[in-house]
């Protein structure tokens, strides 16, 4: 939402004329093209990020390999912590280029969408570096492979399968349990009639 705010507000408000006699539109940012430019490209990279990490999100439970999901965590907090870093970036050069910029009347009627694009980038910058811390928690967890293991099992050939938990914590001394139904084994349990053929 925020990214849609910032490019929007460039995008709608931001490209005025500076007065009657100049009738090109100008960027309010100092006059400033790659201000307007760089503030328009983050917002849609972030707009486009986002929507690919939230399909990504709702589907990461179905990726089964965990290589994949590595990956997927990987990415994720690579390119939080890069648009972390462009929206800091934004908000510098937004910021600096405003403090710049001289009034005029033309300029004045784009100066509410000029600060809401350098306080939306600003928040920006928070969001995107919570994401970051996320994604680092996210990675972190999956180290103990709970969560990118789908498979509790070694790979090896002669590798054995782990035990099931008790209930208790306590392990029994009986390592080995009949197999159910060995019961009633006999060779005519009471109330079974052969048929005779």
């Amino acid at each position: 939402i925020f990214s849609i705010v910032v490019f929007g507000s460039i995008v709608n408000e931001c490209y005025v004329n500076k007065d009657s006699q100049h009738p090109e539109l100008l960027c309010i940012f100092n006059e400033n093209e790659s201000a307007c430019s760089y503030g328009i490209a983050v917002g849609v990279i972030a707009f486009f990020g986002c929507i690919f990490f939230f399909v990504l999100d709702l589907h990461f439970q179905q990726i089964s390999s965990v290589k994949d999901r590595k990956r997927a965590v990987l990415l994720d907090l690579g390119f939080s912590g890069f648009l972390a870093f462009l929206w800091f970036v934004a908000f510098c050069f937004l910021a600096n280029q405003w403090q710049r910029t001289t009034l005029t009347r033309g300029f004045a009627q784009g100066a509410d969408a000029a600060r809401a694009a350098i306080a939306f980038s600003f928040f920006s910058i928070i969001v995107w570096v919570v994401l970051a811390l996320r994604a680092l928690q996210r990675y972190r967890l999956g180290t103990d492979m709970s969560l990118f293991a789908t498979e509790q099992f070694g790979t090896e050939p002669g590798a054995s399968y782990p035990g099931y938990p008790g209930g208790s914590g306590v392990e029994s001394t009986e390592t080995y349990q009949s197999p159910p139904f060995s019961e009633t084994l006999e060779a005519n349990p009471k109330g079974y009639q052969v048929p005779a053929y």
